[in-house]
């Protein structure tokens, strides 16, 4: 592309080459039908051999990226975020209109906080010395989209005093002359509205921002006015951090005791003033540094992106764009890296460069004699990187949290970037990483104003000296540090919010620290040690043993311990897994009271917020671990029992659960019942339990499927039908041994053995290895052996075979991920509640949260149910299905090579294949478990709802000040259905399990306490109305219309007509059935009859159905 064609990229798209004309008469031709074509190249064009740069492009494309792709992407992405020629000519036009400050004069609000309110010194206005370009926008790294370009305004030198740097004085009269700038540039016709703001959040360093007039303006860019003194106007040595420029007399107005006059050091006030005599020397540095480096500005620009996505550009002790350019600049002087290398080389080494908290980097080569040592950087500052003069550190405002979530970050993507089977410039370049989907648990610190008591208990005068009355930046290390002692090895990071620049208008007066929106943290957790409820201390007698009890104040406590120690300890309160998930709560909660005098009101804990929708019990609340550890125990007892059965005609091979509770995946595990079998009627012949048609439904009873594999054997017959009767014969055998030796109720039928075992349900089902190709061989009626593939044998396989296999790897899942099962019961609450379980089925959805553990780029595994159930929504609504495979590694067992030829099989028969593609070890070409559903419309539906849950969930639970209720994300919206069922809520078995519960509780059969519960007779196992109702529902009406209902106690069936079952048809006395005739001349033609077929939907649900809503017209029943 020619150069004038890439300056407007932004706007325009390049014009198509018109091809060569043969003959001369064809210029006549009208441009409006010209046929455009690529040119032919000759053949020696053609075969012609690549030039040495072609030859260094694929060599670098082969050594460095997975595949050629990447390296495009990355091009493109550069392309995307440089700034085009048309808006640097708006720029620098603009830029050149506001330097003309030839004329200052007036008052006008001044963007400082007055703490304390009087300093000494004299100010006027004059014009600045100069207004220069600094920052990125003259280096070339300035990228879109927020286009930020700083000018330096220099205060003239007679506004200025050397002393000036004492007290506050030249931060005051900095931000009276910004002050005087804003009232100058007001009388500007062509200037938007103006602006005040702080440089990083620092407020000793107000900035002014002024934004071009016009619509788009704020999209477009916004220039950033710094005052700045004199080059050379103070001494460098004045602000060595170990020196005091903060009187305490004058900052706290009292007359100080202090017999030898010592001040406290102020390297935090220092480094804000030195920060302002460099930008010019940095821009220099940097240039110089560019200019011998050709991908320099490339590098800055993906680092710049990288850093963005992770929210760690921007806001007080933030890693910006100019600390980027700055540690990228380090590693080339120093020779860690080549000015050959291109953007991407820049960028990995960058992200494996070294601990700034533990060993501190200058740039300077020779730094001055005045200068500070590395030690006496860390003496003063957690994170150290000093600037090419060697007397600023330019991370003074980092805390060392932020640079270990930058070193995490960098570690974790470059594991990613080295994973052949990971899209690494996706998942790292393309996707924002916001801290409530990063962190495991998040809690905010609100109210900041009581910060100001943690200043006085910890005893931080001299750090809010330092600090100019910022009692926020000034007990945040402090914080910080008592949490990390608190939560020790409970956590592998603790990150925490960057507080934004300040924006206020030139109008107003600053805004008071108060203010501040409050300061997130983030935890991530070690799942294996952070739900322990036991923190174990030293031995009694040990020197570190005071050490503990301080830390833990009236919580620590002796204990004697099974080995026979005796140690302090602190046992925190939790019985169930979702109690002790908050035990970090606990620890949080009572280091910052104890320590910091933080009370509990100002803490805003969400990190198990979305759980309560899948807790149930009042005395011990649960979110399904415990009942499902008790549902895996009671198999494996049954398990035992089945291997050992001795008088069957064949043994049995394997015994496998196929159920979502043995996979700790189902939403609500079944729980252990005791039945009163009063509550129910019975059999007259068979004496069989039945429900009575004059009480509410009895409880559900779920049947935990359990496949028992024969052994092979010349016995076996070779007929479908025959082997359909040996193994119901083996079902009966069964039961009789099992009544037999364990006494359990039973009941066999064809397709399955019902037991009853410790108050659950278990259905046994025999399988024979060879019956799915039994049901594939049929012979012609010429007597040959066909074999064809057939649904049949398909549910079979499916049900015998891959299902138990899932289960099995998934309980893997399980234990190593202990939240695993939390997140998928969270994600098929939400779709059960959403009315999608139908569509995307429970073992799709197991699939889809198993990929959130195996590929987590760019995050790492979720580390408890809340965060992977947010993530959860992510992938459904910004997965691209249309074009990808999804691509499930279970166990590891897929190569980088097997990915490829996934991807290219998909792409080459996508159009066949169904439109949610999820592949696995075991099925890599078909997508079994997606096959029949979902349909696109309904995928786009999911994928649009799951956007907007995102959406709410994430806003709540980041804003306390929105209305809290995370069931707000479970309510479907019911108007854009055509018609509601509504049942009778004592007919819906679990109604106990709805979103909203209704207050009404009805009795259905259930022993509570400590009595004794009949026995002998096998209860009434799988009965749901609901369900039953449904199921005749879409058997006669399923050519008109869908049928959508949350299956856990959802008491509305939502009906939507299908669009191309109410086109009229011809006249046809085999489909009359609930249509209406339209006679027209010699033509019928008939269409459904909508209020016969809804009042066919009461009379079906008899019993059951209260009322039949008709939405999109006025029928009601």
């Amino acid at each position: 592309m020619s150069p004038s064609a890439s300056s407007d990229e932004e706007d325009h798209n390049e014009a198509p080459t018109e091809a060569k004309r043969s003959k001369k008469g064809d210029a006549a031709v009208d441009d409006s039908n010209v046929l455009y074509h690529p040119v032919k190249l000759s053949r020696s064009d053609l075969y012609r051999p690549p030039t040495a740069e072609e030859l260094n492009q694929l060599k670098e494309a082969e050594s460095l990226f997975h595949c050629n792709l990447l390296k495009m992407q990355m091009e493109e992405l550069l392309k995307e975020v440089a700034l085009s020629e048309r808006r640097k000519k708006l720029i620098d036009s603009f830029v050149q209109r506001i330097s003309d400050l030839s004329w200052l004069s007036g008052s006008a609000k001044v963007p400082f906080l007055l703490l304390p309110q009087v300093t000494k010194g004299k100010f006027h206005m004059a014009p600045p010395s100069s207004v220069d370009p600094i920052g990125s926008y003259p280096l070339g790294t300035c990228i879109k989209p927020h286009v930020v370009v700083d000018l330096a305004v220099t205060i003239p030198a007679n506004v200025l005093h050397p002393k000036d740097v004492v007290n506050q004085r030249y931060p005051r009269k900095r931000a009276l002359y910004l002050a005087g700038l804003a009232q100058y540039l007001a009388s500007f016709s062509d200037l938007g509205p103006m602006r005040y703001s702080c440089l990083h959040g620092n407020r000793l360093r107000p900035v002014l921002l002024l934004i071009p007039p016009g619509k788009d303006s704020r999209s477009s860019f916004t220039v950033r006015l710094h005052a700045c003194p004199p080059p050379g106007f103070f001494k460098p040595s004045r602000f060595h951090p170990l020196r005091n420029n903060i009187r305490t007399e004058w900052y706290t107005g009292l007359q100080t005791s202090n017999s030898e006059g010592i001040e406290p050091p102020t390297p935090h006030y220092n480094s804000s003033i030195l920060g302002d005599l460099l930008p010019k020397a940095h821009l220099q540095f940097l240039s110089a540094v560019s200019s011998q480096c050709p991908a320099f500005a490339d590098g800055v620009a993906l680092l710049k992106v990288w850093l963005r996505q992770r929210e760690l550009h921007q806001g007080a002790g933030c890693f910006n764009g100019f600390l980027a350019s700055m540690l990228l600049a380090y590693l080339l002087i120093t020779h860690r890296i080549s000015n050959t290398m291109t953007a991407y080389q820049l960028t990995r080494q960058w992200m494996s460069s070294t601990d700034l908290t533990v060993n501190g980097v200058s740039v300077a080569k020779d730094p001055d004699s005045s200068a500070p040592s590395l030690a006496e950087f860390h003496s003063a500052f957690q994170v150290v990187f000093v600037d090419p003069s060697g007397h600023l550190n330019m991370c003074a405002d980092m805390t060392a949290c932020t640079y270990k979530q930058l070193q995490h970050e960098a570690s974790v993507s470059m594991q990613f970037w080295d994973d052949p089977t990971v899209d690494g410039f996706y998942s790292l370049l393309m996707t924002p990483k916001p801290m409530i989907r990063t962190s495991d648990h998040v809690f905010q610190l609100c109210e900041l104003v009581k910060l100001q008591s943690s200043c006085k208990k910890l005893n931080l005068l001299s750090e809010l000296m330092d600090h100019s009355g910022d009692y926020i930046h000034t007990t945040l290390p402090l914080i910080l540090s008592l949490l990390q002692q608190g939560l020790g090895q409970r956590i592998q990071l603790l990150t925490h919010s960057l507080c934004p620049d300040p924006e206020w208008s030139v109008s107003n007066e600053p805004p008071k620290y108060k203010t501040q929106p409050p300061i997130s943290f983030g935890l991530l957790l070690r799942p294996e040690l952070a739900t322990s409820v036991l923190e174990r201390g030293p031995p009694a007698d040990s020197p570190k043993a005071a050490e503990f009890r301080q830390l833990w104040g009236s919580r620590s406590e002796l204990r004697r311990f099974q080995d026979g120690a005796i140690t302090e300890a602190v046992l925190w309160e939790g019985e169930s897994m979702c109690q002790k998930r908050l035990i970090p709560k606990q620890i949080i909660t009572h280091v910052l009271k104890l320590h910091a005098d933080i009370p509990e009101s100002c803490l805003r804990y969400v990190g198990a917020t979305v759980d309560d929708v899948i807790k149930k019990g009042s005395e011990v609340p649960s979110t399904g671990e415990e009942e499902s550890l008790v549902v895996v125990q009671a198999f494996d007892d049954l398990s035992r029992k089945l291997w050992a059965l001795e008088d069957l005609p064949l043994s049995i091979t394997s015994v496998q659960g196929a159920h979502p509770a043995l996979r700790y995946t189902q939403v609500f595990p079944p729980v252990p019942l005791k039945l009163d079998f009063s509550y129910f009627d019975r059999e007259k012949k068979s004496k069989s339990l039945v429900p009575s048609k004059d009480k509410p439904c009895p409880v559900y009873i779920t049947p935990i499927t359990v496949i028992c594999h024969m052994e092979g054997s010349g016995k076996w017959p070779h007929d479908r039908f025959a082997i359909r009767h040996i193994r119901a014969a083996f079902h009966i055998r069964m039961g009789e041994l099992l009544k037999k030796h364990h006494n359990y109720s039973y009941k066999p039928c064809p397709t399955h053995l019902d037991v009853w075992k410790d108050g659950l349900a278990f259905r046994i089902q025999v399988a024979y290895h060879r019956e799915p190709q039994v049901l594939r061989e049929s012979l012609t009626a010429e007597g040959m052996l066909v074999v064809r593939d057939n649904e049949e044998a398909q549910a079979l396989e499916m049900a015998t075979i891959h299902k138990p296999l899932l289960t099995s790897t998934l309980h893997g899942l399980q234990q190593q991920n202990p939240c695993f099962g939390a997140v998928c019961r969270l994600a098929k609450r939400w779709l059960a509640a959403q009315l999608f379980s139908d569509d995307i089925t429970e073992d799709t959805a197991d699939l889809l949260v198993a990929s959130l553990f195996l590929q987590p780029a760019p995050f790492t595994p979720p580390g408890s149910p809340q965060v992977g159930f947010l993530r959860f929504l992510c992938l459904l609504s910004t997965f691209d299905w249309r074009n990808n495979p999804l691509v499930v590694n279970l166990n590891n067992q897929l190569t980088g090579t097997d990915y490829t030829e996934i991807k290219n099989a998909f792409m080459a028969s996508r159009e066949s294949l169904p439109v949610m593609f999820i592949a696995t070890p075991k099925d890599t070409k078909q997508s079994m478990w997606t096959k029949r559903a979902p349909s696109i419309q309904m995928l786009q539906r999911v994928m649009v709802v799951a956007a907007e849950s995102l959406k709410v969930l994430e806003l709540q639970l980041m804003d306390g000040t929105q209305i809290q209720d995370v069931r707000v994300v479970l309510r479907p919206p019911l108007d854009a259905y055509d018609a509601l069922i509504h049942m009778n809520t004592n007919q819906v078995p679990l109604l106990c399990h709805a979103v909203d519960p209704p207050g009404v509780n009805f009795k259905r059969g259930v022993i509570t306490g400590n009595a004794k519960a009949s026995s002998g007779v096998l209860p009434v196992i799988d009965y749901n109305p609901v369900s039953l109702y449904l199921t005749e529902l879409r058997d006669a009406f399923g050519d008109l219309a869908l049928f959508f209902c949350d299956p856990f106690g959802g008491t509305v069936i939502a009906v939507l007509w299908k669009p191309k079952a109410f086109i009229k048809a011809p006249f046809k006395t085999s489909q009359a059935s609930a249509r209406s005739v339209e006679v027209t001349g010699d033509e019928a033609k008939t269409f459904p009859n909508v209020s016969a077929i809804l009042e066919d939907f009461r009379i079906l649900g008899k019993g059951l159905v209260k009322s039949v809503e008709a939405k999109t017209e006025k029928w009601s029943f």
